[in-house]
């Protein structure tokens, strides 16, 4: 399995000189395109109905769960980085800690398959998806992750959002008031103005 897992990594990776059509785009969605998720979830809290703020909830429940999956499993098994072992070209700096599972892709997915999970919200959660797939791509080519990273990841994803839409009885309704609670004294002017949804 590692065999592959390094055989597909040198596919994927980037030559040591890549063009910079292929290098800037790679370096934006594996290192900035992640910042779309707090923001895309801060919208729907500013602008949703209830329905639609529960729904973030749930899938910020998700990340966060999938985050803390990864941390467990990296104390238990530490799998070295393409740069820890000398394999392939890496483009852009990294801390030399466990990649699996990949912790990007992991919050990615966790939120996407989270909404996936919840009716009304189904097209996003897919979309949201799909664009996982060019972020996997981009951390394998700049040399910080291998294939199975990414497998891990939608994996430990899988599972988090399961687990939190399977347990939401338990965190939704007091997280949702405390959600609300700090929402309005943050934006207590801009709600008297109606600029912000109470």
């Amino acid at each position: 399995m590692e065999s592959l897992n390094q055989t597909l990594f040198l596919w994927l990776n980037a030559s040591e000189h890549p063009s910079a059509l292929a290098l800037m785009p790679a370096i934006f969605l594996a290192e900035w395109f992640i910042w779309t998720i707090p923001f895309l979830i801060g919208i729907g809290w500013l602008c949703g109905n209830e329905d639609t703020r529960k729904a973030m909830l749930v899938a910020t429940a998700s990340g966060l769960l999938g985050l803390l999956i990864n941390q467990v499993i990296g104390l238990a098994w530490s799998h070295p980085r393409p740069f820890i072992i000398g394999l392939g070209h890496t483009l852009v700096p990294h801390v030399a800690d466990s990649s699996f599972p990949s912790d990007h892709l992991t919050l990615w997915w966790a939120v996407a398959f989270s909404l996936m999970l919840q009716r009304g919200q189904r097209i996003a959660g897919i979309g949201s998806a799909l664009l996982g797939i060019p972020i996997a791509w981009a951390r394998i080519y700049l040399g910080v992750h291998f294939p199975l990273d990414m497998f891990g990841a939608a994996a430990v994803a899988a599972i988090s959002s399961w687990l939190t839409l399977r347990e939401v009885r338990w965190y939704l309704e007091p997280s949702y008031r405390l959600a609300c609670g700090i929402h309005r004294r943050i934006f207590g002017t801009l709600i008297a103005l109606g600029w912000v949804r109470e």
